[in-house]
């Protein structure tokens, strides 16, 4: 793949526990549905001291090269911008925002011009008690942040407030379609994973209140390795990945009706990330994935293949 090997495996010997480990007797029950990665490899370390909970990763479309991502709770409104490799490229602080639990990141038309928005889900919510959750909508900025800068540039955001027709969720993974539409995914603790849907045209309000759309059916729904922590869209616009904390799951995006799945889990294990979190397309064939620090190890960045991404794009 042309990527810098940093190898995940050599870390957890050094450090000996990972998520995975944590989770072995579900791995083991799930073995059997999961394939193997075609490739994968831990691309870099995370340099920038104060980004130590990737939640959320975009691949920037203005910026070659540059990954945008975000720290989970706990931080201050903050976007990154980093590399493959890790590297420390700068920061913006995103005005208008608060960051009560920023747990995903995505790019997409902007609701109200044919422009690329950076979408970033405030929609964390634990204990599911949120009177509303928030999306802050950004434009993509069209230069890299100046690094070591201080006090950080700013970028000015919109924010949409979010409120559940059937009560508050807690929400991990946010994607956005190729007409502007966003995508939202439940974590599945404990429950059916719940995706809702916003249009472009509702995404210019202030306020929407989304209804439920549909049930991804995933078994079991409470093991603890396929609990959703990101998403994305392919760039053909044509194939949806939902990523948990152990493997990817595909999804045909036909024109019209719910996604459709696309072969088997993708099994992460192999890269033994200390907690995986992130998921976006380099490309068409290529996933990268972040993963925040933890078991006394830094949060990383991967890329992978999986033998789904590996065909041609999803048939219409």
């Amino acid at each position: 793949m042309g990527y810098p090997r940093i190898s995940w495996a050599a870390q957890g010997r050094r450090f000996g526990l990972t998520l995975a480990g944590l989770v072995g007797g579900w791995t083991a029950l799930l073995e059997a549905q999961w394939v193997r990665p075609t490739a994968a490899e831990l691309t870099g370390v995370f340099a920038a001291g104060n980004l130590t909970e990737s939640s959320g990763v975009a691949v920037s479309r203005a910026l070659p090269g540059i990954l945008w991502t975000h720290n989970d709770s706990g931080d201050r409104p903050i976007l990154y911008a980093t590399n493959l490799a890790g590297e420390d490229l700068g920061a913006f602080r995103i005005a208008g925002a608060q960051a009560v639990d920023w747990e995903d990141i995505a790019l997409g038309l902007c609701p109200e011009a044919d422009t690329t928005c950076l979408y970033i889900a405030d929609t964390g919510d634990n204990t599911e008690s949120r009177k509303h959750a928030a999306i802050y909508i950004v434009r993509e900025p069209q230069r890299p942040p100046v690094r070591g800068r201080r006090p950080l540039d700013s970028l000015l955001a919109r924010r949409l407030r979010v409120r559940y027709a059937d009560g508050p969720q807690d929400v991990e993974a946010l994607a956005v379609t190729h007409d502007g539409e966003l995508l939202l995914i439940t974590k599945g603790r404990a429950r059916l994973i719940k995706t809702y849907r916003i249009s472009r045209n509702a995404a210019r309000l202030d306020t929407v209140t989304v209804e439920l759309s549909g049930v991804l059916d995933t078994l079991p729904p409470r093991a603890l390795g396929r609990q959703v922590t990101g998403a994305a869209i392919s760039p053909s616009g044509r194939r949806l990945v939902i990523r948990a904390y152990l493997e990817l799951r595909f999804f045909r995006l036909p024109e019209e009706g719910p996604p459709v799945p696309e072969g088997a889990p993708c099994f992460l294990g192999v890269l033994r990330e200390p907690q995986g979190e992130a998921v976006d397309f380099l490309d068409e064939r290529t996933l990268v994935l972040t993963s925040e620090a933890g078991f006394g190890r830094p949060g990383g960045i991967a890329a992978v293949r999986c033998p789904i991404s590996e065909t041609q794009d999803a048939r219409r």
